[in-house]
């Protein structure tokens, strides 16, 4: 029976499958960060037990680390204990760990991809929802839960029933000024936050064959928002050319039977979907979300549909439009914002910087408007100074801040506050994601930048035409 790549590569991890019940599933790779990882450890040695194989965990600070004054003691209380724990943990237990200060310290699914830990067919774990960006590179990749990081620490293996199979396609050429991210945020339009629940999805045709792999992480990141366990898209040229030679890669004659595998990692002709879904890239534009969720999305230019236009109780979307101070029929385009975020593991790597700077070069950010532009690592800033992006950012009047999960989550200081409206390249909009009572419109890098010189929200393809 032919095979997806999905197929291929759970099955050649199933240790054992139990009879009506879950998948016992090996991990090859597992990431951790400072929020979820200290209850799994205190579980850990509560049992007396101890890391069955240290050398595939790889912790990294993130989610509530300050992205200003990082050679500063960390002043919130919490976040001092969590990075300490995790800084603690890692050392008790022989665990690579890269904390506040260490040249490969970043977003835990920013770092895993830039140096070499993500490969093709590997099955990757984290406490995290969107693990699933490490699905670009054709491996299998999702979030789990405190007492599923426990068990993998323990036994690097987790429980789990296989997902149904659903494939995705977009054929055709993507107009000017969109993006990855706005493939996904129409994807998950089309698809609500729940038309991909249950499933494992995979990503296929003209526009994610021409995509970098860093639009394809973008894309694959935000397959949980529309309610799938992950995202993949087989591995090509562009993928082993991406991680050859990297820290962390296989070297030499590993390299070479590395490749061999990889090199089978696709669909096979007559394998069978549970699901699929054909979609053509000229119906895709710059997005924008307009409610508290990111299926609430829509083409920049259009108006906010009518609650008689969209599937699901009205009384819930009026409820959503009255949170974010809108209302059906209004037009998205010149609604004044307050704040820029560009950033997060969607967007906050060095290609969504040369985005965001494609736009600003040359002009000025408006007064009305304050702009965090965080990358998603120390290697991502290496990058920004040697391209000499960072003098295009600051000429045109914004400031370059430390990496970090920052405003996405709001779990350190960077919280948009109550009532302001915030233009945001991370991944979720819900009520008060960005911050008690903030206000989210998801965006790409260039809406973002767009947004961000104009004062309010802006098509970016009226500035990268003039």
């Amino acid at each position: 029976m032919a095979k997806t790549l999905f197929d291929k590569v759970w099955d050649s991890h199933v240790v054992r499958s139990v009879k009506d019940g879950p998948d016992v599933f090996f991990i090859d790779r597992h990431f951790i960060h400072e929020v979820t990882s200290p209850v799994a450890f205190l579980g850990l040695e509560s049992r007396g037990n101890s890391v069955v194989y240290p050398e595939r965990t790889f912790a990294t600070a993130d989610h509530n680390t300050p992205t200003i004054n990082q050679h500063l003691p960390v002043e919130d209380p919490l976040s001092a204990n969590q990075l300490d724990a995790l800084e603690n943990n890692a050392k008790k237990h022989g665990i690579s760990h890269w904390g506040l200060g260490d040249k490969n310290n970043g977003i835990v699914h920013v770092v895993g991809p830039e140096n070499g830990i993500t490969l093709p067919g590997a099955t990757i774990v984290c406490g995290d929802s969107h693990t699933s960006t490490h699905g670009a590179f054709g491996a299998i990749a999702f979030g789990i839960g405190t007492s599923e990081v426990e068990m993998v620490l323990s036994t690097q293996c987790i429980m789990q029933p296989k997902p149904k199979k659903m494939r995705i396609n977009v054929n055709g050429k993507l107009g000017l000024g969109v993006t990855p991210k706005d493939v996904a945020l129409y994807i998950i339009s089309k698809q609500t936050t729940s038309g991909a629940t249950g499933y494992f999805v995979e990503y296929a045709g003209d526009v994610f064959r021409d995509m970098s792999m860093e639009g394809r992480m973008t894309v694959c990141n935000l397959s949980i928002e529309m309610g799938a366990r992950g995202g993949m898209i087989a591995p090509d040229e562009k993928t082993f050319e991406y991680i050859k030679g990297r820290s962390l890669t296989p070297k030499g004659a590993d390299w070479d039977k590395a490749m061999k595998y990889w090199e089978t990692l696709y669909t096979e002709d007559d394998a069978q979907f549970d699901e699929e879904f054909n979609y053509d890239a000229s119906d895709i534009e710059p997005m924008i979300t307009y409610g508290t969720n990111p299926g609430m999305g829509m083409g920049v230019t259009k108006s906010i549909p009518t609650a008689a236009n969209v599937e699901g109780g009205a009384e819930t979307y009026k409820k959503s439009l009255g949170y974010m101070s809108f209302s059906e029929g209004d037009s998205m385009i010149g609604k004044p914002i307050d704040f820029v975020f560009l950033g997060s593991c969607t967007n906050g790597r060095i290609e969504d910087f040369r985005a965001f700077c494609s736009i600003v070069e040359g002009r000025k950010k408006a007064d009305n408007v304050t702009a965090w532009l965080v990358p998603g690592s120390h290697k991502v800033v290496d990058q920004i100074n040697a391209e000499g992006l960072d003098k295009i950012i600051t000429d045109a009047g914004f400031v370059l801040r430390e990496p970090g999960c920052s405003a996405c989550l709001a779990m350190n200081d960077d919280k948009i506050p109550a009532g302001k409206l915030s233009v945001s390249t991370s991944n979720r909009n819900f009520e008060g994601r960005q911050g008690p009572g903030s206000r989210t419109l998801l965006a790409s890098p260039l809406v973002a930048a767009a947004s961000a010189v104009e004062g309010v929200v802006t098509d970016p393809r009226t500035l990268l035409t003039a």
